[in-house]
């Protein structure tokens, strides 16, 4: 008798019957639970981080600061976010702190707050100077330890003492020095000192120490130090050298002299070399400053400081730059157009940039976008109307 042929055990035969019954089972939606929102029409309103609620606090005067330290700092930070705010608030925030600064560590602790912002918050250096000023003129306290603006002029000659070791120090170190430098520079262009006559005149000890912050930083010429120099020289160079010229002094001859010879013989960056240039041209066009005249003439090099301002700057065969301001100017540039190495496809480090098959370098296109070049043909034709009226 011939048994009936079974099929090979599958995978399946080894299912339990009731996993079967499951898997064959239409699958049930899973109704997630209700949560009860842990949400209140009572809760505190929500600020960003950062917020300040100094200008709610505002109309409430100090009452909701508990200390002096957080509503100074409130206040501060209230400015920073929004400067334009300066002249409609510093009434009021005077006449609190007359109320609220009454002994010799409150006025310290000002201080300290203010000068702390301004060489921390690097867009903070001008608005604490102006803040600074107000304050000198505003403040009614002056202890025996001195008033406003004398704690704050110490405060600053602490880290004055110290500036040869902090040029010299690590880049944080540096840094911090740079951002006093600038706040520096900003005091002396907005501290305000009223004479008994009434007469307004400018703090001379910190022009004698911004020449000596402008040593310290170019004994060590790094590039973050040039850099700040650069900046300091910016912003206060003409006003400094004007100062310098009505005493007979010629600090700034010596200072651009000092820049001169930081291009040739400093191991910086080249990026920094045409600052400091850019920074001699800026000078020599008399910090571009140029006196209206009665009626109009051609600009030439005789009559315009700025006439050379936007001309490049070449180098001769030996590195030594020059411009179309240099008597020889012909000469040098007839010399630099006869050299066979004229603008060499190497960069400083002997990439070769003319090699084939560079697919970025294939990409670039020489061509002004249209859009780009419309607005700069408008520019052009509205300029030569300008100059012809």
């Amino acid at each position: 008798q011939t048994r009936p042929l079974r099929a090979p055990p599958s995978s399946q035969d080894n299912i339990p019957q009731q996993n079967l019954e499951s898997a064959m089972a239409k699958p049930q939606v899973v109704v997630a639970p209700v949560l009860m929102s842990k949400l209140s029409v009572n809760a505190p309103e929500f600020y960003p981080s950062g917020y300040s609620s100094y200008a709610e606090a505002y109309e409430d005067g100090c009452e909701d600061y508990p200390t002096l330290s957080e509503y100074v700092q409130d206040f501060l930070n209230h400015l920073t976010e929004q400067p334009g705010s300066f002249e409609t608030e510093i009434e009021q925030f005077a006449e609190t702190l007359n109320g609220w600064v009454t002994t010799d560590d409150a006025l310290q602790e000002l201080v300290e707050l203010i000068y702390q912002q301004a060489t921390s918050i690097p867009n903070f250096s001008y608005m604490g100077a102006r803040l600074c000023n107000y304050l000198s003129h505003h403040l009614t306290i002056s202890p025996q330890s001195g008033n406003f603006r004398q704690l704050l002029l110490q405060r600053c000659r602490t880290e004055y003492e110290v500036k040869d070791q902090a040029a010299k120090g690590d880049e944080v170190t540096r840094k911090r020095f740079h951002a006093f430098v600038l706040f520096l520079g900003e005091l002396y262009l907005n501290l305000e000192i009223k004479g008994t006559n009434g007469q307004v005149t400018r703090a001379d000890i910190l022009q004698v120490g911004l020449r000596e912050l402008l040593n310290a930083l170019f004994s060590n010429p790094v590039d973050d130090n040039l850099i700040c120099a650069v900046k300091l020289l910016k912003l206060t160079g003409s006003v400094l050298e004007d100062a310098w010229k009505e005493k007979g002094m010629t600090h700034m001859e010596e200072i651009i002299q000092r820049i001169e010879n930081v291009v040739l013989d400093a191991n910086c960056s080249r990026d920094v070399k045409q600052m400091l240039l850019k920074l001699v041209e800026l000078r020599s066009s008399n910090w571009g400053r140029v006196h209206a005249t009665s009626t109009y003439r051609e600009a030439t090099p005789e009559n315009d400081p700025n006439y050379f301002m936007n001309e490049p700057t070449f180098y001769t065969s030996d590195g030594v730059p020059f411009t179309a301001a240099d008597p020889d100017y012909q000469e040098k540039y007839q010399e630099l157009l006869e050299r066979e190495d004229f603008f060499p496809d190497y960069e400083e480090n002997g990439t070769d940039l003319s090699g084939a098959g560079d697919p970025y370098l294939d990409d670039i296109d020489d061509e002004m976008d249209p859009e780009i070049e419309e607005a700069y043909e408008k520019f052009c034709l509205e300029s030569e109307r300008k100059r012809k009226q």
